[in-house]
């Protein structure tokens, strides 16, 4: 009986070290699950443009495949992270991109689907320059 009990003694200290240590992984890693998908994210180097706003509905269907077309249009190399209606007042639509070099960059799009224009670096308050940023937005569209 005694060696029975020692077995699950050690069997249980070897499987709590393992899940001890598979959590401090997942932790050190970022990996894992998060059960609120809705969550704002704050931006980082690896995602600039964090988490949808709630007052910027994404776009679908045809529209979206061709805000897509005239954005990559734009900035050739670069990839979408999603192409939504612009709440700030810049265009009817936006596409928030990274540039092949990893710099964030925004391609606004009129209703007429034409390229308004492109703003690099993370968009600012509306109505206010671009992170505080005095400069123009970038290039400028048809």
């Amino acid at each position: 009986m005694d060696r029975t009990k020692r077995s699950v003694v050690i069997a249980a200290t070897a499987l709590g070290v393992a899940a001890g240590s598979y959590g401090i992984a997942s932790a050190a890693s970022g990996s894992g699950s998060s059960g609120s998908r809705g969550s704002t994210a704050a931006p980082s180097s690896q995602r600039p443009w964090g988490s949808q706003r709630s007052d910027e509905t994404p776009l679908t269907g045809d529209t979206a495949s061709k805000v897509r077309a005239l954005a990559l249009a734009k900035v050739p190399g670069g990839t979408i992270a999603r192409v939504e209606r612009d709440a700030d007042g810049n265009a009817a639509y936006e596409a928030h991109m990274t540039k092949a070099d990893g710099t964030p960059v925004t391609v606004y799009v009129s209703k007429a689907l034409d390229v308004v224009s492109v703003q690099s670096g993370m968009p600012g308050p509306p109505n206010g320059p671009p992170n505080g940023r005095a400069a123009p937005p970038s290039g400028s569209g048809a």
